[in-house]
């Protein structure tokens, strides 16, 4: 166990950020998260393990943050005084970068460079080391020039998501080299969940399953079903996190499969789950193209297997049954209210 460690994690309402939370949690750590001002809820996802700061033994505690905000970073590293940082804050969304390409390159790139800076800060005024993770992306092999993609494939980023996660990774490494910081990157290719958000095309596609399969709705529309990934499990994914930020030297690691699917074949099997014929309800809109285009991702994870002994426990089969019968059972209680005269929303979002 790791008692007394706390842990400072940007992005833990997200997917990567809850099963993180609950990994170290188990682990026994004091786990601090930084969510963004709403006027509306966002911690859906973490809901479950949260608990009133104010009763004795609570180890999880949120606090308002942004990435963007480096004078807010900068306290929350003298008031929590972790002993790990991951950051896995981000505009995550490959598509939508296309639209918000300024915003999603301070949240990502720029976002990184004040979170790093923040923790030399403290590192320089208090002399205790912060192990800190970067949470990089396959997106920034893009038009891939190898295959498979390992830690020393060139990067050839697509996308402003990609090219904002490259400068990310970049300046980890720098931060490292340049300042002996604890700094590791993990170059995670596709991780999926029934905690996904529901705009991505994985979850976009299951989702529509379990409402087709309820009646609730008959088609679904995305985009260039051609396209090629290695989707593994989130909750996989984390565990590799901290394994990288326990080793004696920084280094940066691949997380994935080894093995590539198209968007295609996820439907497929998605469908195929729930008994239905997957053509009778894909429909293709050219909206939800990219105007750059990555064909195939594939990773090669023997680097981390060989070093930490890892290797993902969750088949893709596995992945997608696990995620259409979460599905499927939203899709119930879904129909349940609208058999009761009450307004269910349609889905929403572009994909991929």
């Amino acid at each position: 166990m790791a008692e007394n460690k706390k842990a400072l994690i940007t992005g833990i309402t997200g997917q990567d950020g809850s099963y993180l939370t609950e990994f170290l949690l188990g682990k026994g750590y004091e786990v601090h998260g930084i969510i963004r001002r709403a006027s509306t809820f966002n911690t859906d996802r973490i809901d479950h393990i949260y608990t009133d700061p104010h009763f004795s033994g609570t180890s999880l505690f949120l606090h308002y943050g942004d990435l963007c905000d480096a004078n807010n970073l900068a306290k929350l590293l003298d008031e929590i005084a972790p002993d790990e940082v991951y950051n896995l804050g981000a505009q995550s969304h490959v598509r939508v970068s296309f639209d918000m390409p300024i915003y999603t390159a301070e949240t990502v790139g720029m976002g990184a460079f004040k979170l790093l800076e923040a923790v030399r800060d403290f590192e320089k005024k208090t002399g205790k080391k912060v192990r800190y993770y970067q949470a990089s992306s396959s997106e920034q092999f893009g038009k891939v020039v190898e295959t498979p993609q390992r830690e020393t494939t060139p990067f050839y980023p697509r996308s402003p998501y990609a090219v904002a996660k490259m400068a990310a990774h970049w300046a980890t490494v720098n931060y490292r080299e340049s300042y002996g910081m604890h700094a590791s990157c993990g170059i995670l290719f596709n991780h999926e969940s029934p905690r996904r958000g529901e705009t991505f095309v994985t979850r976009k596609i299951t989702r529509a399953v379990g409402r087709i399969k309820m009646g609730l709705q008959d088609k679904v529309f995305l985009g260039n079903l051609d396209s090629k990934r290695d989707w593994g499990f989130a909750g996989d994914y984390v565990k590799m996190m901290w394994m990288m930020l326990q080793q004696d030297e920084p280094d940066d690691y691949v997380i994935a499969t080894g093995e590539t699917w198209s968007v295609r074949q996820f439907a497929e099997k998605a469908f195929a789950h729930a008994g239905l014929d997957w053509e009778r309800h894909v429909a293709f809109d050219p909206r939800y193209l990219r105007p750059a285009e990555v064909e195939l991702l594939l990773g090669d994870p023997s680097k981390a297997e060989r070093k930490l002994g890892w290797r993902p426990e969750t088949s893709f089969d596995t992945l997608v049954a696990m995620m259409v019968e979460h599905d499927m059972e939203l899709a119930a209680q879904q129909k349940t209210l609208r058999d009761a005269g009450h307004a269910v929303p349609e889905c929403s979002g572009h994909d991929q």
